[in-house]
């Protein structure tokens, strides 16, 4: 009976195998290194909204709440339902900031992952990832 040699770990077993999984190696550490850059250049890019020019939210790409902003001029106190409304529109406005900064964030990983870094069109592997 005889013994298999190759498959995966070294490449042995398909043609070309060691220079495969080499480039393989190659673009995991780029990818990996191109998503560290996203997620600290997310750190510093802020998203800004404003609702109903009373509230405004600024939060940055890591979905962390950097300010929060009540213009109290434009709030009518004299109307018992200021405070639900203005509950109503930090609401608003937290939860579209966050859903912003998550589709940019989500926006910056698909362009380093997409298609799967390039395995798609890696030649050897016939279209297997794409």
């Amino acid at each position: 009976m005889s013994k298999r040699r190759g498959g995966i770990p070294g490449g042995g077993g398909i043609p070309g195998g060691q220079n495969i999984m080499r480039q393989l190696q190659q673009m995991q550490q780029k990818m990996q290194e191109d998503m560290a850059a996203a997620r600290d250049a997310l750190e510093h890019e802020m998203f800004e909204i404003n609702k109903g020019g009373i509230v405004t939210v600024v939060i940055n790409g890591h979905q962390r709440i950097q300010s929060i902003t009540v213009k109290p001029d434009a709030l009518d106190t004299s109307d018992p339902e200021w405070a639900t409304d203005l509950s109503d529109l930090l609401t608003l406005a937290v939860n579209e900031a966050i859903e912003e900064s998550q589709k940019q964030a989500a926006a910056r990983m698909e362009a380093i992952t997409g298609n799967l870094g390039g395995l798609g069109d890696m030649p050897g592997l016939g279209g297997l990832f794409g």
